[in-house]
């Protein structure tokens, strides 16, 4: 028997995004070493809806700030199950291979002699701008993204800060350095109106979208207690959102040098007040009578709140999601 590990990608923490191939793999493994953001909510959920996982489940979740278990010791965990004969499934959020070190992982195991099978997640890069209603490309409003860690990626001079509004960028891991990273692609091709949605726990209980400019996020951030995990949307796309019907108008403006950000250093106290911010905090529970089930979104919850929120939604489209989502539609096509 060869050893094998199996790299599953567990999606942004919604064990509907989670592959079916994915989950396969889970049902099979006896070990499941498993990471914090998306990866245990997964197994959470599928435990709640009756799915048997039957494995082990080692925990090497990491915090911002703080690795729980050193990469080189996840590293060498693997081999040690697996070369043990042990059925071993390295689930991790998002998609293994956007800023997941799961190259890494596979190049280790490798080494070794363990062969690696990839099974791709769907990155939070996209699926979390989705439930804030922001698709990273659109007609005549950006026609390309880029998806960054804000921890290294945005410095003056650099091809991500040189880039207009019309190229989306999709900062992950870019809370705590927000202020630096708006600071900079403010001084840049972008300008300090440029939109910037920020969406706090995709998919999870405490969901939360803030919409403010390159201007005025970072203290709206502060002031809202922005927390990881959070994906950061730049470009004119954020203005597609329902949630940013409080952002002016687009307007054409001169592009600054990023020489000036060496000139005008971002504020360290309270500025002038920031502009209205469009957000919204997204709740969801169980039908009547049905049994508890984790938190589950739903498009009709969200632009419900848009609507309560004076927001100028698409109505049509809200019937057709209230069709989809009726008893009869139900039938016919369960939720996974």
């Amino acid at each position: 028997m060869t050893a094998t590990v199996t790299l599953v990608g567990a999606g942004p923490g919604d064990a509907g995004l989670l592959t079916l191939r994915g989950l396969r793999a889970l049902e099979r493994a006896d070990v499941i070493v498993a990471d914090r953001l998306g990866a245990r909510s997964v197994l959470a959920q599928l435990e709640a809806e009756g799915v048997t996982i039957p494995a082990e489940v080692i925990d090497v979740g990491k915090l911002p700030g703080h690795h729980r278990v050193p990469q080189d010791a996840i590293n060498e965990l693997l081999v040690e199950l697996a070369l043990a004969g042990r059925e071993v499934v390295r689930l991790k959020g998002g998609d293994p291979f956007v800023f997941g070190r799961g190259r890494e992982e596979q190049l280790f195991c490798e080494a070794a002699g363990v062969r690696v099978e990839v099974v791709p997640g769907v990155t939070s890069a996209v699926s979390v701008p989705a439930v804030a209603g922001i698709p990273l490309t659109h007609r005549g409003v950006a026609a390309s993204f880029s998806v960054v860690s804000a921890h290294d990626q945005i410095e003056p001079g650099g091809s991500v800060s040189a880039s207009g509004s019309d190229h989306t960028l999709v900062l992950l891991m870019g809370v705590s350095t927000l202020g630096h990273s708006a600071h900079v692609l403010a001084a840049g091709a972008r300008g300090a109106g440029c939109p910037v949605a920020i969406v706090e726990d995709g998919y999870g209980s405490g969901e939360r979208v803030t919409v403010g400019t390159l201007g005025t996020i970072a203290q709206l951030a502060a002031a809202r207690q922005v927390r990881s995990p959070a994906v950061v949307v730049i470009g004119e796309v954020v203005r597609l959102s329902p949630f940013a019907a409080s952002l002016a108008p687009a307007a054409v403006s001169e592009p600054r040098s990023a020489d000036a950000v060496d000139a005008a250093p971002p504020a360290s106290g309270p500025a002038s007040a920031p502009e209205p911010v469009a957000a919204a905090e997204f709740t969801s529970s169980a039908a009547p009578g049905s049994p508890s089930r984790p938190v589950r979104r739903r498009p009709r919850s969200r632009l419900a709140a848009a609507l309560d929120a004076g927001l100028a939604v698409d109505t049509g489209l809200i019937r057709a999601i209230d069709a989809h989502s009726s008893p009869a539609s139900s039938r016919k096509a369960p939720q996974s």
